[in-house]
């Protein structure tokens, strides 16, 4: 299943601008593993340059799509990440567990 499929299970759809987004930030994941411990010093810069906006602006777009999925879908996020959660998964967590599901 693709990333933009999960999310679309997760009750995200492609009109939010964190969608397009965290696809971008989990495709860079894939690409440079690495990234995924620098996530505010690279991945979301690396994000903001492609969307041509802040690291702040990339960093709440995605926080509020992990809201959302949260709210939504909490067991298909625990289901994807194979362990249970008390509370939504960081940014980092989130898109660590999308990389890896595919």
């Amino acid at each position: 299943m693709s990333c933009q499929q999960i999310l679309n299970h997760l009750g995200i759809t492609s009109n939010y601008i964190g969608f397009r987004q965290t696809v971008l930030a989990v495709e860079l994941v894939r690409q440079e593993p690495d990234l995924i411990f620098l996530v505010t010093k690279g991945l979301y810069p690396a994000v903001a340059k492609e969307y041509q906006t802040s690291w702040k602006a990339v960093e709440r777009n995605i926080r509020s799509v992990i809201t959302m999925a949260w709210n939504r879908n909490p067991q298909l996020i625990q289901d994807l990440a194979g362990y249970s959660m008390d509370e939504k998964p960081t940014a980092a967590q989130f898109i660590a567990i999308l990389v890896d599901c595919e």
